[in-house]
């Protein structure tokens, strides 16, 4: 379906409201798989109000027994950024963040509605920039590692709004941009289809077939080739691939990403070698970075470089000792209905699911077999990653094959030009 159709299809079928009310719903009801009873903790930045609200509706209708919404203000952001103190950079809000890692602890879920400006940061000082999400990283690790841990439901969708439509649409005008990303996002996240809850059901089992096949297989590693990629990728002792809904570990199924098109597992942090080049920028924390090279040896970043944002990938890299290590990496065809968009969003939620990529920092204990049940220093023994951050960044596109290299090491097709080869 192309832009135009989105268009007249929101014009003449569904109300911009109706459409909303929808991706609201789909949202607390696919995303969250949200049970009676349940707080939530849902975080928004100020633009997205509207569907925030709609939110809390859909989630009371659903029986939520408090939802606690968190606002962002991007300008208080810059405020900050352009009037604090050097030394304030290295402060973050702990207080905040150990509560919410409390609500999880005693069961609530969460829920994240992003829309951020992808270059709100762009001319701020790279060094405090770095400091000031390090020190949020810290902060926020208790809570990271219930939610990478799946300890509870919870889930990620988006809101246009007009920093992030310019971004997207830069020679329309604002009203224009906006909605032309809000038909971008009903449309990757179903919303336009006759029942969303159902071909969300149908769109789950697809993806779930695709990882029983994966973990049939059980590959001992994954081989990229492409334009400035030659990149190995060796799976974690135990890895289980993971696509589509998930069960948290107290029962209930939800879908962490709307929209989401990835089969993803966990790399072995030691096993990592070769080169690899980003096939699409990276939005990170307000900064823009495009073309991305690194090399990797024995697992780890030895070598980066960057056309733009390079000093702020720098930083990240020296997070801490996992920064420059995999936690993640993803499988997505170029076919995706968010590549097929053609549109380049600016937005890692939507632009990994448009290509295959891989993640830097901490790995999902949920992709390790018995993975939830295991310590640390077990996660570590398999391979797992442990780290502050968690990044995707995109390696896909119709010019990169990818193999499955068995336990004999055997080379087994894949995909090719982006595709998937086997069913």
């Amino acid at each position: 379906m192309t832009m135009n159709d989105h268009v007249q299809n929101r014009k003449t079928a569904l109300s911009h409201v109706e459409r909303l009310d929808r991706l609201a719903e789909v949202a607390v009801r696919v995303g969250l798989g949200l049970k009676p009873g349940q707080e939530v903790v849902l975080t928004a930045p100020l633009d997205a109000v509207p569907l925030a609200r709609r939110i809390t509706e859909h989630a009371y209708r659903a029986g939520a027994s408090l939802v606690t919404t968190l606002f962002t203000d991007e300008e208080a952001t810059l405020i900050r950024f352009r009037n604090g103190r050097p030394e304030s950079f290295d402060t973050a809000a702990g207080w905040l963040y150990e509560g919410m890692a409390a609500a999880y602890k005693n069961g609530a879920a969460r829920l994240a509605i992003l829309g951020e400006d992808p270059s709100l940061l762009a001319n701020e000082d790279p060094e405090n920039v770095s400091r000031a999400n390090r020190a949020r990283s810290k902060a926020y690790m208790p809570a990271l590692n219930l939610i990478a841990g799946f300890d509870t439901n919870w889930s990620i969708v988006s809101a246009a709004t007009p920093a992030w439509a310019k971004a997207m649409f830069p020679n329309d005008a604002e009203e224009i941009a906006v909605a032309k990303l809000w038909d971008a996002i009903f449309a990757a996240s179903r919303i336009d289809t006759p029942d969303p809850i159902a071909a969300w059901a149908e769109h789950n089992a697809n993806l779930q077939k695709r990882t029983r096949f994966l973990n049939e297989k059980n590959y001992a590693a994954l081989h990229f080739r492409g334009p400035g990629t030659d990149l190995r990728v060796g799976l974690a002792d135990g890895h289980e691939w993971n696509g589509g809904s998930t069960r948290a570990k107290n029962g209930i199924v939800c879908n962490a990403n709307i929209p989401t098109e990835e089969v993803f597992t966990t790399p072995h942090k030691d096993r990592v070698d070769g080169t690899v080049t980003s096939t699409k920028p990276l939005s990170y924390q307000g900064t823009l970075i495009q073309d991305i090279q690194v090399k990797f040896e024995g697992g780890r970043i030895v070598e980066s470089k960057a056309r733009t944002g390079e000093a702020v990938l720098g930083k990240v890299l020296e997070t801490d000792e996992g920064a420059r290590c995999l936690g993640e990496v993803a499988l997505v065809p170029h076919s995706s209905p968010i590549s097929k968009s053609g549109l380049l969003f600016f937005n890692t939620l939507f632009d990994e699911n448009a290509s295959s990529h891989i993640a830097l920092g901490q790995a999902y204990s949920k992709c390790i077999v018995g993975g939830g049940a295991m310590s640390e220093d077990e996660l570590a023994a398999r391979g797992a990653n442990k780290s502050l951050i968690h990044i995707d960044w995109m390696i896909g596109s119709d010019q990169v094959d990818v193999d499955g290299i068995t336990s004999d090491g055997r080379a087994e097709p894949l995909m090719r030009k982006g595709e998937w080869v086997s069913s």
